[in-house]
């Protein structure tokens, strides 16, 4: 128990620096604790995507700390560093999450996390961030539409090369009545990183040396 001086005061100093510390123990544990729940929630919200492209009964390591660091990739449509999220089962390589960027939206780029197996097909697709028109191009979104599930499966022989367009340039995939630039843009960015992938497969799952 503290006994407090006779003087006023010191006996004011006192409280009011007892006060301060007390104040300052109690923003200090308040930021730690809303710090750790800010991570866990930015953890628990990555996961969330990633199981949307990548099942999660299909890999048994942490995916969150079997990671690559690519520097900025034109080919994924990167302008800085992003992670690749690489899922094993048993050590053995089963899927790549990449983080790609279709530039040439009809409102800017357009944000996805695209999986693809180990064998080249997409495992899945999500786009994560877009500022495409409502009601039109944002159909690209899981929770507008399920056009983006479309992807699931395909590969770069399926469909053919000439194929990977939308309907209205001779390929297969649909586009949106009133929004075809949408469409397009993102059947374009996921073959490109289809195409990357082929062409890193390897060295993306190595453990140690990075892809340019």
């Amino acid at each position: 128990m503290i006994r407090l001086p006779e003087n006023p005061a010191l006996r004011v100093g006192l409280l009011l620096a007892i006060f301060a510390i007390t104040a300052t123990v109690l923003v200090a544990l308040t930021e730690t604790q809303t710090r750790e729940r800010i991570v866990e929630n930015q953890r628990q919200a990555t996961l969330r995507a990633i199981a949307a492209v990548v099942p999660e009964q299909s890999f048994d390591n942490d995916i969150l700390t079997d990671t690559l660091t690519l520097p900025a990739t034109a080919a994924l449509g990167t302008t800085e560093a992003t992670t690749v999220y690489r899922a094993r089962l048993d050590e053995t390589p089963v899927a790549a999450v990449l983080n790609v960027v279709a530039p040439n939206g009809y409102s800017g780029s357009i944000h996805m996390l695209v999986g693809i197996y180990y064998d080249g097909t997409v495992s899945g697709v999500r786009v994560i961030a877009h500022k495409e028109t409502p009601g039109l191009g944002d159909k690209i979104d899981e929770r507008r539409d399920d056009w983006i599930l479309q992807f699931s499966g395909l590969s770069l022989e399926n469909p053919p090369a000439v194929r990977w367009k939308v309907k209205r340039d001779g390929g297969s995939f649909d586009q949106f009545t009133g929004a075809t630039i949408t469409p397009r843009a993102v059947v374009g960015a996921v073959q490109q990183a289809l195409i990357y992938f082929e062409e890193h497969r390897e060295r993306l799952f190595m453990i140690h040396e990075e892809p340019a």
